[in-house]
C-alpha cells in the first residue's frame, strides 16, 4: 500500500467557511492505494464542498483531480460533527473489504473445521484442501502472496455468523448456494466451484443397496444444512421413516458413525467420498447410488460489496478458463509473455486494462495461478484419482468435456 498525502482544492466558487475534521482512513485514487492519517479540512463554498487534506498541517503533495478519479471505498472514523458526510467528489459505498483486506495485507478466510479433500491442516501445520486453494489464489491476486490468509473454522451454524459480522472476508467451505442464503440471509454466492448432490454412506455390514431400504433408521446429519431438508423430503416423499442424530462437524459425524451412533451418514457426495477416504477400512463402507439433491458450491461474500465480490469471483473464473484456456502453474510465466490467443493475453494482463477495472494490477490473474494452479490442477491435487478421495471429475468437467464448468469470457 502506497501511505501518501493528497492535496484537493477546486477553487470553483467562494469559500464561505472552513472547518477540520478528523477523515483518517484509506482512499482509492485511480487504482493505487493511498493511506491519510491526521485531520482533513473541509471548505465549504456555494453549491458544494471541496476537501483539503492537511495532516499534520503540512501539504507534501498536492494534486487537482476531477470527481470521478477519487473514490473514497473506507472510512475508520466518522467525522467529528457526526455521521458519514457526502463530500464532492468522494462516495462511501457499503462494505470496502478489498480496502480492509489491503490495509491488514492478510485475507481472513472462513473454511470448514476440517475435511479431508477440502479444508484440512497437515502434518506440518498448514491448511491444505480445495477449498483452501480458492483462498490462496484470490490471496495471491490481491496481495501478492499465497500464504497471507488466515483459516478461520467454521461449522455450520457458525459460518454464516462470521461472514455478516465481518469476521471472515470470504466464506469457501462446501456451502450450497440457494434461493434463501442469496436472497433472505444477504450473501452473495461468486460462482460455483464444485457441482454436488447429497448422498448415503452406510456400513457394507448393513445389507442395504437403496437409500429406499432406509425405513426407520438412524441417520447423522449435520445441523444448519441444507441437508437437513433435503432428507426429510426424501423419507417423506418415499413414505419411510427415520431417526436424526444432530452432529455439528464432519469430524464428529466421523466418529458417531464409526461408533454405531446411527446407520447413515448424510452429506454432499464428495464429502463422503472424502471421509470414507480416511477411514483405516474404507472398503467396509458403501456409497448409496441414490443423489437426491443438486448442492451448487461456491464462495460467498456480503451483500453489497460489490467490488470484492467482483475480486473473489473473477478470481475464480480465472482459475477456470487457465484450464480451458491450456494455461498452467508451470507455463503461466512463458504465457505471460505473449500469446496467440487474445484472451489469455488479456487474462494475464499482456492486453487491455481488466486488472485495473478490478482495482488491481495487471499481473493478479498471473500470480491465482501460479499459486496452486488452474482449477483442474487444484482439482487433482485434492480430490481427483489419484488421490485417496478419488473422486472423478463429472460435472465439475469443462463445458468441452462434457461438464458444467464454464467462465465468462475475459474481454
Amino acid at each position: 500500500m502506497k501511505k501518501a498525502l493528497l492535496y484537493i482544492l477546486f477553487a470553483i466558487a467562494p469559500i464561505s467557511a472552513a472547518k477540520s475534521q478528523d477523515y483518517s482512513g484509506v482512499y482509492k485514487f485511480r487504482y493505487d492505494y493511498v493511506m491519510v492519517e491526521g485531520t482533513i479540512d473541509v471548505v465549504e463554498y456555494d453549491g458544494g464542498k471541496d476537501i483539503v487534506f492537511l495532516p499534520c498541517s503540512q501539504v507534501l503533495e498536492k494534486r487537482q483531480v476531477s470527481d470521478d478519479q477519487i473514490q473514497k471505498v473506507n472510512n475508520k472514523k466518522d467525522c467529528k460533527s457526526g455521521g458519514h458526510e457526502q463530500q464532492r467528489g468522494i462516495q462511501d459505498p457499503f462494505g470496502g473489504t478489498l480496502i480492509d483486506v489491503v490495509g491488514r495485507q492478510r485475507l481472513n478466510c472462513g473454511v470448514s473445521s476440517g475435511f479431508a479433500g477440502f479444508a484440512y491442516v497437515d502434518s506440518g501445520g498448514d491448511w491444505q484442501g480445495f477449498d483452501v486453494s480458492v483462498c490462496r489464489a484470490v490471496a495471491a491476486a490481491v496481495l501478492g502472496d499465497p500464504d497471507a490468509v488466515e483459516f478461520i473454522p467454521t461449522t455450520g451454524k457458525t459460518r454464516f455468523t462470521a461472514l455478516a459480522s465481518g469476521e471472515i472476508d470470504v466464506l469457501a467451505r462446501n456451502t450450497t448456494w440457494t434461493f434463501s442464503r442469496d436472497v433472505d440471509l444477504k450473501f452473495e454466492f461468486v460462482g460455483v466451484n464444485y457441482y454436488d448432490g447429497q448422498g448415503f454412506m452406510v456400513p457394507k455390514a448393513l445389507g442395504v443397496s437403496s437409500a429406499k431400504e432406509l425405513d426407520g433408521a438412524t441417520v447423522c446429519i449435520q445441523t444448519g444444512t441444507t441437508t437437513e431438508l433435503n432428507l426429510a423430503d426424501f423419507f417423506r416423499s418415499n413414505n419411510i421413516s427415520y431417526e436424526p442424530v444432530p452432529i455439528e462437524t464432519n469430524a464428529e459425524a466421523q466418529q458417531q458413525y464409526l461408533a454405531g451412533a446411527c446407520d447413515v451418514y448424510t452429506t454432499d457426495a464428495s464429502g463422503l467420498a472424502a471421509t470414507r477416504a480416511t477411514f483405516e477400512y474404507p472398503g467396509d463402507h458403501v456409497l448409496l447410488p441414490e443423489i437426491i439433491s443438486k448442492e451448487p458450491l461456491g464462495p460467498m461474500v456480503r451483500h453489497g460489496d460489490d467490488e470484492w465480490g467482483d475480486v473473489v469471483r473473477w478470481t475464480l473464473n480465472a482459475l477456470i478458463s487457465a484450464e480451458e484456456l491450456g494455461v498452467t502453474s508451470a507455463n503461466v510465466e512463458a504465457m505471460a509473455a505473449g500469446s496467440d490467443n487474445p484472451e489469455v493475453n488479456r487474462l494475464l494482463g499482456n492486453e487491455g486494462d481488466l486488472g485495473e477495472l478490478l482495482g488491481l494490477d495487471p499481473n493478479w490473474a498471473l500470480r491465482a495461478i501460479a499459486a496452486g494452479g488452474n482449477y483442474g490442477e487444484i482439482f487433482a491435487k485434492n480430490l481427483g484419482s489419484e488421490t485417496p478421495i478419488g473422486l472423478a471429475r463429472g460435472l465439475n468437467s469443462q463445458w468441452t468435456d462434457g461438464g458444467l464448468l464454464y467462465s465468462p469470457p475475459f474481454r
